[in-house]
C-alpha cells in the first residue's frame, strides 16, 4: 500500500492534521481537484499543497516530498524542523548554500541526502561519518585520492562502492581486501599485470574471474585449481597444447570440454587445405 492510499492525514506525532492551523492554508487545493490542473496566473503551476497527497506537516514521507516537489520555495524554511522526515526532504530541494548546517544532524537520513548535494570541499567532512549510508552515499560521489581512506572502510559496501570508482592504479592495494566480493571487483578491474597475483586468491569465485581474464598462454596456473568451475573455464580457453592435464579431469564437464577441444584440433588438422 502506498502513501496515497492511506485516508489518514496524521502528524509525525500522530496527531490530526489541521490545515486550518497551517501556515501554509493559502496553497491548499481541494483533495479532488487535480494538482496539473492549478496554475498561477503567469500560467505556471502554482506552489500547492493537498490532503493526503502533499503536506509537509504529514508523517507520510512521500506526501512530504511531494509537497517540497510543489513547493521548493519553501524548504529552506524547513531545515530545521523537528521531523527528521521533513528535514530530509526539505535539504533535497534547499539551496546548498544552506545545507552546511545540516552537516551534524542527529538523524542519518538526513546526512544521506547531504552527501548526495553538497560540494566536494563539505562532502569530505562527511567521509567518516558514523553510518555507513552516509559513508556509501559519499563513495558514490568522491574521486581518485579523496576515495583512499574508505579503501579501509570497516563496512565492505562501503569499500565495494569505493573499488568501482577508485583509478586502477588503486586497485592492488585492494587485492587483500578482507570480503572475497571486493577481491572479486577487484579481479574484474586490476590490471593484467597483476591480476595472475590473484591465481591463488582464497576464494573461488576469484579465481574464476582470474580463469575468464587471463590470457590463454598463463592459464597453467590454475590447471590443477582445486574448485573445478575454475578448471572448466581454464578448459574452455587454455592453449590446446597445454590441455593435457584436463582430458583425465575427475569432472565429467571438465573433461568432456578438454577432449572436445582436442578432438576439434584433430579433426581441423585432418581436413585437406582449401
Amino acid at each position: 500500500m502506498s502513501d496515497d492510499d492511506l485516508l489518514e492525514t496524521l502528524d509525525w506525532r500522530g496527531n490530526m492534521v489541521d490545515c486550518a492551523a497551517c501556515a501554509h492554508r493559502d496553497r491548499r487545493i481541494d483533495p479532488e481537484t487535480p494538482p496539473e490542473t492549478v496554475s498561477n496566473p503567469d500560467g505556471k503551476p502554482a506552489g500547492r499543497c493537498q490532503p493526503r497527497r502533499a503536506c509537509v506537516h504529514d508523517r507520510y514521507a512521500k506526501r512530504i516530498q511531494r509537497f517540497f516537489e510543489w513547493n521548493a520555495d519553501l524548504a529552506a524554511e524547513h531545515l530545521g524542523h523537528p521531523y527528521f522526515e521533513v528535514r530530509a526532504n526539505a535539504a533535497r530541494f534547499a539551496p546548498i548554500f544552506q545545507l552546511p548546517r545540516l552537516i551534524e544532524d542527529p538523524d542519518e537520513t538526513v546526512r544521506a541526502t547531504l552527501a548526495r548535494r553538497l560540494p566536494r570541499r563539505l562532502l569530505l567532512k562527511l567521509r567518516d561519518d558514523p553510518d555507513r549510508e552516509v559513508r556509501i552515499a559519499v563513495a558514490a560521489r568522491l574521486e581518485d585520492a579523496d576515495l583512499a581512506p574508505l579503501m579501509r572502510d570497516p563496512d565492505c559496501s562501503v569499500r565495494m562502492r569505493v573499488v568501482r570508482r577508485i583509478p586502477e592504479g588503486m586497485l592492488p592495494a585492494m587485492m587483500h581486501d578482507e570480503d572475497p566480493e571486493v577481491r572479486v571487483e577487484v579481479a574484474r578491474r586490476v590490471a593484467m599485470d597483476w591480476l595472475p597475483s590473484l591465481a591463488w586468491d582464497d576464494s573461488p569465485r576469484v579465481r574464476l574471474v582470474v580463469a575468464q581474464r587471463l590470457p590463454p598462454a598463463k592459464l597453467h596456473v590454475l590447471l590443477r585449481d582445486a574448485d573445478w568451475m575454475v578448471r572448466l573455464a581454464v578448459a574452455g580457453r587454455i592453449d590446446i597444447d597445454q590441455l593435457d592435464p584436463l582430458l583425465d579431469d575427475p569432472e565429467d564437464e571438465v573433461r568432456a570440454i578438454a577432449r572436445q577441444r582436442r578432438q576439434g584440433r584433430a579433426i581441423a588438422n585432418d581436413l585437406p587445405p582449401l
